[in-house]
């Protein structure tokens, strides 16, 4: 034994080189940044796009069921030492017969009817992303025999995208948007990516895709194509029509935006029967726990609630698209619950320095907004849709940070 005088060793007290010991990918990867999340109050928060109302009261009074704080199930919390239901299964039947209940009224024929297995449900929609990832973007994608295996998507659009990648050490390839945001079909459809991802409606810009053009490129591309729809709901227009004729397609949804769920994690993608079972192999087994599926569950339940809630969004973005157009600030017209605004200070300029100090100026007035700095982006900032009277307050302190500029 040594001696109580003894010094440790270096290396029993110091800490290793980690990032030496990581794998070298990981250790080179920039994470995903989300929106500022303040914790103390007083903060009008518009930067990470949640619903600005709570959700549907069937939910409060699902998950409190599940805890057994209803007395129906005994003890409370007795059912969260069992692990939830594996598959979601219940679930995923509630949400093929939500598309399905959807299709009809749109007309589209009922003999193409999703079924549980066109339904895979995970922790938020960026497990299904992750899941995609995994199962469809080779190690090392660009570097020899697995070079058509790379991924593909457009910029700017979710950010996560890239990060995913990464952690896969896959090959990303990146298709630019212009200021016009019209859809790059002929890039897309020659970029040799396996598997690509399209924001519909786009993220950060709210430019939503009619139908048409989704299946104009379906019928151009002969990869995995992936429209990431978190925000379709709010639009015009989706791509769920597309799936009974384009085996390629895989439609992702959340429940975190017109459901008011993202403190619970959920979403979900529709595609085909083989596409989900190749994603269930690759499935984390318990992916999505108790509460978030009854919570899941009972918002399905709930279809006028939400419809009220998204049309109440909808008139309030629609409100502040109009302001803004007549404060003479170029917004593109959204078909989310956020808009993507540039700036124009008291002498006229635009550009990424303006964009930055209003976003500095309602920081320090506790207002939160997102400033994206690559080049499309930097000149505008994007802003929530919140309430009626958050986007009031909103605007008037804009209107001090013009007498300021």
């Amino acid at each position: 034994m040594p001696s109580p005088n003894t010094t440790p060793s270096a290396t029993a007290s110091t800490p290793p080189d980690f990032d030496s010991l990581a794998l070298p990918h990981v250790a080179a990867l920039h994470a995903y940044t989300p929106g500022l999340q303040p914790t103390e109050p007083g903060w009008i928060k518009l930067n990470t796009n949640e619903c600005p109302y709570p959700p549907s009261p069937a939910v409060a009074k699902a998950v409190a069921a599940e805890l057994g704080a209803d007395g129906a199930a005994g003890e409370v919390g007795a059912a969260l030492r069992l692990y939830p239901e594996p598959t979601s299964a219940v679930l995923r039947a509630a949400i093929a017969a939500h598309h399905n209940t959807t299709l009809s009224a749109a007309g589209i024929n009922g003999t193409s009817a999703l079924r549980v297995a066109n339904v895979c449900v995970g922790n938020g929609s960026d497990d299904i992303l992750n899941l995609l990832v995994r199962c469809f973007c080779a190690e090392g994608a660009g570097q020899g025999s697995e070079s058509g295996r790379a991924a593909g998507f457009t910029l700017p659009s979710y950010s996560l995208y890239p990060v995913l990648v990464g952690i896969a050490n896959g090959q990303s390839i990146e298709i630019k948007f212009d200021r016009s945001m019209r859809l790059p079909l002929e890039q897309i459809a020659s970029s040799g990516a396996a598997i690509f991802f399209l924001t519909s409606p786009n993220a950060p810009t709210g430019v939503g895709f009619s139908a048409a053009q989704i299946e104009a490129l379906l019928a151009a591309y002969d990869g995995l194509l992936v429209v990431d729809e978190a925000y379709a709901p709010f639009a015009r227009e989706d791509a769920v029509g597309l799936l009974a004729r384009y085996p390629r397609l895989i439609v992702v949804r959340t429940f975190s935006k017109a459901y008011a769920l993202a403190g619970i994690r959920v979403g979900y993608c529709l595609a085909h029967e083989r596409v989900i079972a190749l994603l269930d192999r690759v499935r984390d087994s318990y992916n999505v726990n108790r509460l978030s599926q009854a919570a899941a569950l009972a918002a399905l339940g709930d279809p006028q609630y939400y419809a009220h809630v998204i049309a109440r969004v909808c008139a309030t973005r629609d409100a502040a698209l109009t302001r803004f157009a007549e404060q003479g600030w170029f917004c593109y017209p959204s078909q989310a619950n956020f808009l993507f605004v540039e700036p124009r200070n008291g002498r006229g300029e635009t550009g990424a320095a303006v964009a930055q100090a209003a976003y500095d100026f309602l920081r320090e007035r506790r207002i939160l907004v997102r400033h994206f700095p690559s080049p499309l982006t930097a000149p505008f900032l994007r802003i929530t849709v919140g309430t009626d009277e958050q986007m009031l307050t909103l605007w008037h302190t804009l209107q001090e940070w013009l007498h300021h500029a």
